[in-house]
Parts: structure tokens; sequence; C-alpha cells
């Protein structure tokens, strides 16, 4: 029997060992070559578009075969206005200040030494990620702009675009004079090469999953480095008494039918009973019209035709799919309380025109982003003004939401002096 894990060891070595001497490398680079690669590469996904359309409708048809969903599918797909989406980011990122040695405070000491505590980048970034090959020129360039190289391991349903992708950003590199190495590709999709490099943490500084919860619960497991994540995006949005329905209506069909395999996609709407009566029904037709399945409380049911009941666990869901929970609670309190219990901490909204009540919403609900009278397809970095973004992290410690250049550092103290010394 071929022990795989032996084969590809000495691979995923290479990679690491690699991607440290890039970074070392890069951390010296300076803003305008790199905001020069960004805005090449913007270019050379443009020029070379009918190529990379090729190759994802190659991806396309095995993952129809293979079964995906159509919402999975449509995670998968690029099309000439997705590319030309991808290479405005790359663009907005090269418009963005450069994290790497800002001032981020700083002072003189009474002694006169000089104290800063200065933006560094964080080193070799392991980014582990399922389905969009959008995501691909994301990464990599907040990565390079952050001066940080990155190892890229994408879904086999997108190994075609994926590798075309990663050819281009090659390319571009070289002939900017960067790194050859910034930013590379596992170059199988076997799952035994994901589990070695969560052990090489004296290479490896940071781990991003970005898929599914079971991928992400396996990095979590086997990591030895830290990682930035969430498990799940079960996002809610809540109608109150005092909201503004045909408002209401907006945004839920934007924040469920848009794109309903995104983790910022809402899965349970949460409506005040004081309004249930004559919204729910006119709800439950919109969201049917778009081929919605409706999954509610008794009293859900008892307001409109063609709704299942909902169990805990739809509460709890994350379906990535035309599906939602739909549950007409008493008041805010019992809605902040829902969503404490079922919650993800990815994202959460309130529709309302009473003021105190979105405050209360906004303080109370422990999200990494609370909406007021918007869609939670906000939570985006690009939406937000990172430029773009290489995940949503859930965590409190170092980073929360959408993660972008910043979000890749970390700090060091640079202490200058003139020959002092301690007493």
């Amino acid at each position: 029997m071929i022990d795989v894990s032996a084969e590809l060891r000495p691979v995923c070595l290479q990679l690491a060992a690699q991607a440290k001497d890039a970074a070392r490398q890069l951390a010296c680079v300076r803003t305008d070559v790199k905001d020069r690669w960004l805005r090449a590469t913007a270019d050379a996904l443009v020029d070379r578009q009918a190529d990379l359309l090729q190759a994802n409708s190659h991806d396309l048809e095995q993952a129809r075969a293979d079964g995906l969903s159509e919402a999975m599918l449509d995670r998968l797909r690029l099309t000439p206005a997705r590319i030309a989406a991808m290479a405005e980011g790359l663009r907005a990122v090269a418009a963005l200040p450069d994290p790497v040695g800002r001032i981020i405070e700083g002072g003189v000491r009474p002694n006169g030494l000089l104290v800063q505590k200065v933006g560094v980048p964080l080193g070799v970034i392991l980014f582990l990620y399922e389905s969009r090959p959008n995501v691909t020129t994301d990464a990599a360039g907040l990565c390079l702009k952050s001066g940080n190289a990155v190892i890229l391991r994408g879904g086999k349903e997108a190994q075609h675009t994926n590798a075309h992708l990663h050819a281009l950003l090659t390319q571009t590199l070289a002939q900017l004079g960067l790194p050859a190495h910034a930013v590379q590709r596992v170059p199988t999709t076997a799952r035994e090469a994901v589990g070695i490099l969560l052990t090489l943490d004296q290479y490896i500084d940071l781990v991003i999953p970005r898929g599914g919860e079971s991928l992400i619960r396996r990095v979590v497991a086997e990591a030895r480095m830290p990682v930035l994540k969430h498990y799940r995006g079960n996002c809610h949005i809540y109608v109150d008494a005092a909201a503004d329905l045909d408002m209401a209506e907006r945004i839920i069909i934007n924040a469920k039918c848009q794109r309903p395999a995104v983790c910022n996609a809402v899965e349970s709407l949460l409506v005040h009973q004081a309004i249930a009566a004559g919204f729910v029904p006119r709800l439950a037709r919109a969201l049917h019209e778009r081929g919605v399945e409706i999954r509610g409380c008794d009293l859900t049911r008892s307001l409109a035709s063609g709704i299942a009941t909902a169990t805990e666990a739809d509460y709890a869901a994350e379906y990535n799919d035309l599906i939602v929970s739909l549950k007409v609670v008493e008041n805010l309190d019992e809605a902040i309380v829902h969503i404490e219990r079922f919650g993800s901490g990815h994202t959460d909204a309130i529709i309302t025109n009473d003021l105190a009540a979105a405050r209360r919403f906004a303080h109370m609900v422990d999200s990494a982003a609370v909406m007021v009278n918007a869609s939670t397809r906000f939570n985006d970095g690009y939406e937000l003004g990172l430029g773009a973004e290489i995940g949503i992290s859930t965590d409190k410690f170092h980073a929360r939401g959408p993660c972008g250049l910043n979000e890749l550092t970390s700090y060091k103290y640079i202490v200058q002096g003139d020959g002092q010394l301690r007493s």
C-alpha cells in the first residue's frame, strides 16, 4: 500500500520553506512595486478572460456531473462581470494605504528613547478554500500587499480555474521582479497534504480556512499555528414592530436570494408578533415566488400556506441554499435571545424605524457585524471599504469581521536611543 503522506511530505516542506524565504524578501518590498503588481494582475485578468472562462467551464461541467447543487455551482461560476469585479478588487487594494511600516502609536520617553509600535507582516499564510475561484486573487492580492507570502489550496471542484489563475499570478510576479514563491499553489487535491501543512508551524504563521464547517473544524483540530475562521454563517434578520415593511421585504429578498450559497446570506428570519398577521403572508408569497422553501414555527404556519415545520436544527442551520427558517417572536428581547442561542456570531440585522430598538439590538447582539436597515450581504470586505477580504472572522482575538490588509499584519516595537542605559 502506498503511503501518500510520505510522498507528499517533501513537497509540502518545500512549499513552506520557499514561502518562508519569499516572506523575508517581501518584508522589504516598496509599496509602489506591490501596487504596480496589483494593477498589472488586474489588467491580466481582463486580458486573459477567455482562457479563464474556458478553464472554468471545465470545472463547471465536472461539478454538474458530480451532482453539485445550483447554489454551489453559482459559487464556482466565473462570468465576465465577476472577472471584472476580481480585477476591480485588486485595483481597490492597490489604492489602499500600505499597512506595513505604519506607525500605530509611539512617543518619546522621559529618558529620550523614541518608542514606536510599527505594523509588520505576519509572514506565511496558508489559505484553504472551497469552490469560489474569485477568492484566489483576493487572497493573493491582500497577502502580497500586506507583505505576506501565501500558500493557496483551493477545492478540487475549481482546480482548472485555480491553476490558470495561479499561472497568471506567477507571471505577473516575474514581470515585476517579485519573489517567485510569494504566491504558491498546492499541486495536489489530496487531503493528506493539508494535514502535513497544518503541522509546519516552523514555517507557516497563520492558516485561514474558508469553506464548510467540517473543513474548518478539521483545521482547528489539527493546526499547530493560529487559525483565523468562522464556523457557520447562520445570519438573522429581525423585522421589528416599527419596521418599514416594504423595506423589510426588499432587504430579505436580497439577503436570501441574490447569492444563497454565501456565508453572509440570511438563513433565519424573526418577525415581531405585532406585525406578523399582515407581514408573514406577504413575505411568504414573495419568497415562494423566488423558489425559497420556508420552515416556520406553528404561528408562522398558521399565517401562511406551504410552510414546513421548523425544528431547532433549522433555527441553527446554515442552508447555503434557497431555504430559510421563520419564527414569530413576542418582542425585541426574544429576538435577541433567539439569536444568542442559535446564531453563529457572523452577521445579524434589524429592520426598524425605532432608534431605541436599533441601538439596543446593535449593542446586545454579539456578532462580528450588525446591520440596521441593510442587507446581511454587506458584511463583505469590498463593500465595507477594505478593498477585498481573505475571510470573515467571528473570533474576538486579533481580528473580527471581514479581514483585509490590516488584519493580515501584526506589529513590533522599534526603539531608538542614543546610548541610554537602564538603571
